[in-house]
C-alpha cells in the first residue's frame, strides 16, 4: 500500500510540474505568435532609423507597454536579454518523467493491448515507444531541412509533415493500447516542439547574438528558420493538448477507429488555431472556425453509443450476480487499496454509486477492464448493462 501512495504522491506532483510549465509555455508561444501577427510598421523616422521592423502599443496591469521588433537583430545588444526556452524543456521534461512513471514503469497495463499487438515482452513495447518519439523528431527536421527553404516550401513540408503524422498515428493506435497510442502521438508532436526550441531556435539565437557580438552582420536564414518552426509549434499545440487530454475520455481511445477518431480531432484542432492567428492578422476567417467544429461534431455523433450492442439477457441479474462480477474482474485494480482513476468497488455501497461509470467504461467505451486483462466476458458486459438501466440495485450492508 505504501508504494501504491508514494507513486500517487509522484504522479500528482509531476503531473502538478507539467501542467504549470505548460501554462507558461504555451502562454508564451501564443502571446508572441499574437504579437507578431499584431505588429505594425513604425512611422517614426528614430524607430526606422534604429532597424525596428514592427512595434505594438498595450495596456495591461496599469501600465503601457511597446514591445518593437527589429529586423534580423537590433545594431547594439541591450545588457539584458532575456531568453525563452526553460518553459519548453521543463514541459518536456516533466512530461516524459510522467510517461515513464505510469505507463513505462507499469508497460503491461497501460502499454499494451494484446488485442491489439503482441508484444513478446514489455520491453519490447517500451522501446518501441522510445523509438516512436525520436522518429517523430527525426522524420520532421529532416522535412523541415529537405524541403523548408525551398518554393513553396511551406505548403510541401505542411503536407508531407501531416501525412506523417497521419502514417505515425495509424502506427501508434495498431501497436498500443488505445490510451497509450493517444498519448504517445501527442508526446511525438510535444516532442518535436520542444526540439524545435532546443536544437533550431535556441542555437540560432545564440548564433545571432554571437554574431553581433564579433561585429559581424548576422544570417538572416536564422530568425527565417525560427520564425518558420515556432508557426509550426502554434498549429501542434492544440493537437498536443487534446491528446493529453484524451485518457480521461475512453469514448475517443477506445473507438474501434480510433486512430481516424484522433487524426480528425488534431485536423480540428488545427483548424481552429488557423481561425485565431488570421484573427490576430486583422482577418476573420470564420470558416476555419466552422470546420473545426463542424469536424468535432461530427466525431461526437459518430462515437455517439449504440443501444443494440448488448448481449440478449434471459433475466435480470441479481445484485450478487454483480457484485461477483465486479469482485473477479473490477476489484483487482478498483480495491481499497489500489484504486485506479480514485474509484474503489469493495463495497456494495461504492458499486452502486459508481454505477454510471461502470456503464461508461465497461459497458459503451469498452475500455475496462485494461486490456481486459481479468478476461471480462460478453455475458458479463450485457449484465452490467442491464443491471444499470435497471436503476443500478444492490445490496446494503448488513442484508
Amino acid at each position: 500500500m505504501m508504494e501504491s501512495y508514494v507513486a500517487d504522491w509522484l504522479n500528482l506532483l509531476l503531473r502538478w510540474l507539467h501542467v504549470i510549465t505548460g501554462i507558461a509555455w504555451i502562454g508564451s508561444s501564443f502571446y508572441f505568435v499574437w504579437l507578431d501577427n499584431s505588429l505594425v510598421k513604425p512611422t517614426a523616422p528614430e524607430l526606422k532609423e534604429k532597424g525596428v521592423d514592427g512595434e505594438l502599443w498595450a495596456v495591461h496591469g496599469g501600465g503601457f507597454y511597446n514591445p518593437q521588433k527589429y529586423l534580423v537583430a537590433p545594431k547594439a545588444l541591450p545588457e539584458h536579454l532575456h531568453w525563452f526556452y526553460w518553459e519548453s524543456y521543463w514541459t518536456w521534461m516533466s512530461g516524459f518523467a510522467l510517461f515513464v512513471v505510469l505507463y513505462l514503469f507499469n508497460a503491461s497495463t497501460f502499454l499494451i493491448d494484446g488485442k491489439v499487438h503482441a508484444w513478446g515482452s514489455p520491453a519490447a513495447a517500451v522501446l518501441a515507444s522510445l523509438v516512436f518519439l525520436v522518429m517523430g523528431w527525426v522524420v520532421y527536421d529532416g522535412i523541415c531541412r529537405a524541403f523548408g527553404q525551398r518554393a513553396h516550401g511551406e505548403r510541401i513540408v505542411g503536407v508531407l509533415v501531416a501525412i506523417y503524422v497521419v502514417a505515425a498515428t495509424w502506427v501508434a493506435c495498431h501497436l498500443f493500447a488505445g490510451r497509450a497510442a493517444f498519448l504517445l502521438t501527442g508526446a511525438m508532436l510535444a516532442t518535436a516542439m520542444s526540439a524545435n526550441v532546443l536544437m533550431v531556435i535556441i542555437p540560432g539565437q545564440r548564433k545571432t547574438v554571437a554574431s553581433m557580438k564579433a561585429g559581424r552582420t548576422p544570417d538572416p536564414i536564422h530568425p527565417l528558420r525560427a520564425k518558420q518552426r515556432s508557426v509550426h509549434n502554434t498549429y501542434f499545440t492544440l493537437p498536443v493538448l487534446f491528446a493529453m487530454l484524451s485518457n480521461h475520455y475512453s469514448m475517443t481511445y477506445g473507438a474501434p477507429q480510433n486512430w481516424l477518431v484522433l487524426t480528425v480531432i488534431m485536423l480540428a484542432g488545427a483548424l481552429i488555431r488557423q481561425y485565431f492567428v488570421a484573427r490576430h492578422k486583422g482577418r476573420s476567417d470564420w470558416g476555419f472556425f466552422a470546420a473545426g467544429a463542424f469536424l468535432l461534431i461530427a466525431v461526437a455523433a459518430w462515437l455517439a453509443p449504440a443501444s443494440d450492442r448488448d448481449v440478449a439477457l434471459d433475466r435480470a441479474p441479481t445484485p450478487g450476480e454483480i457484485r461477483g462480477i465486479i469482485e473477479v474482474r473490477c476489484q483487482p485494480c478498483h480495491n481499497a487499496q489500489t484504486f485506479s482513476k480514485n474509484i474503489q468497488l469493495h463495497t456494495p455501497e461504492l458499486i452502486a454509486r459508481n454505477a454510471p461509470s461502470i456503464y461508461q467504461q465497461v459497458v459503451v467505451a469498452r475500455t475496462m477492464p485494461l486490456g481486459n486483462a481479468t478476461a471480462m466476458t460478453e455475458g458479463e458486459r450485457a449484465a452490467l448493462a442491464a443491471w444499470v438501466r435497471a436503476g443500478a440495485p444492490m445490496e446494503t450492508a448488513g442484508h
